[in-house]
């Protein structure tokens, strides 16, 4: 990826922005400009070039995360069965997938590096009914209909009390957990990641991909944080989020393939590249986030290019 710095020379990014860590952190602060909503727009055509400049970082960007995964995207079958197993396959064979990070936070992490961790999640967490909401634009009925049922799953129901989000923000208030500045790169790269393709209808089938192998992969992970919390003594209420999509999820992942990847790949089977370059690009961003977590918690040494 840090080929990238060397094509943004003529792009006008930040001050700071000539590493991957503060390209990131440019990022990011666009990011969370670039969703919110304002009222005043303040000087539009300085608000204009500043995105347009953002906007080629990051296209640079994805490219990049795209060209590491394109060869084995190809290989991903064309038809809608062969399709869907493969993609399930990658929730043993993906990138990042049995990392011995998980089995380490559920068995033995002390709460300050179980606290780290988090943080760290947090600050790469873009927010899964919003990238739902973002990529479901102008979609077929039927992949809709399964993506508003998730996204439905993700906002409690109608219920505030049981809004995914929040059950976050009630954990990060627990464990008095501050997301800020403190962000590893490779965690804001995630984040980044994720806005970046549910923002371009260009990569609406990459942001289809990456949501998919979240809900395959997650369930896992989530299950062995659920118990490093309850081993570390973190009462119920507050561990929802993780107890919730341990189990929820695996049913989130099987209509997910049933009703979205499916019927996408027999409607164009062309889209089946994409949707896999899409799930690849997810899995490689959290791999690099997981080595540089056990690197910072000093279970391997550090990493290469960090």
């Amino acid at each position: 990826m840090s080929a990238v710095l060397d094509r943004t020379a003529s792009v006008s990014v930040p001050t700071g922005a000539r590493s991957l860590d503060g390209l990131h952190r440019a990022l990011a602060v666009f990011n969370r400009r670039r969703l919110a909503p304002q009222v005043d727009p303040g000087d539009f055509q300085v608000e204009l070039e500043h995105e347009c400049a953002m906007r080629v970082v990051e296209r640079r960007v994805v490219n990049a995360e795209r060209a590491q995964v394109r060869r084995l995207a190809l290989q991903a079958p064309r038809e809608p069965d062969a399709f869907v197993r493969w993609f399930e396959a990658l929730r043993g064979s993906g990138p990042g997938q049995g990392d011995p990070l998980f089995p380490w936070l559920a068995a033995q992490a002390p709460l300050p590096a179980m606290r780290w961790f988090l943080k760290q999640e947090m600050a790469g967490e873009a927010g899964f009914d919003d990238l739902v909401a973002l990529t479901q634009i102008k979609l077929p009925v039927r992949v809709k209909l399964e993506m508003a049922r998730n996204y439905w799953d993700e906002m409690g129901q109608g219920h505030a009390g049981a809004m995914h989000g929040g059950m976050l923000d009630a954990l990060a208030e627990e464990l008095a957990i501050e997301v800020d500045g403190d962000a590893v790169w490779e965690s804001l790269a995630l984040g980044n990641l994720m806005i970046a393709l549910a923002c371009d209808r260009h990569h609406a089938y990459q942001s289809i991909g990456a949501l998919g192998v979240i809900e395959l992969t997650a369930p896992g992970r989530a299950e062995q944080v659920n118990a490093g919390l309850k081993r570390l003594g973190i009462g119920g209420e507050a561990r929802r989020y993780f107890a919730i999509h341990a189990t929820l999820d695996v049913k989130h992942s099987q209509a997910w393939n049933r009703e979205v990847l499916a019927p996408l790949v027999a409607h164009d089977p062309r889209v089946a590249t994409a949707i896999a370059e899409g799930a690849l690009m997810r899995l490689n961003a959290g791999a690099r986030c997981f080595r540089r977590y056990r690197s910072e918690l000093g279970l391997v040494p550090a990493a290469q290019g960090k």
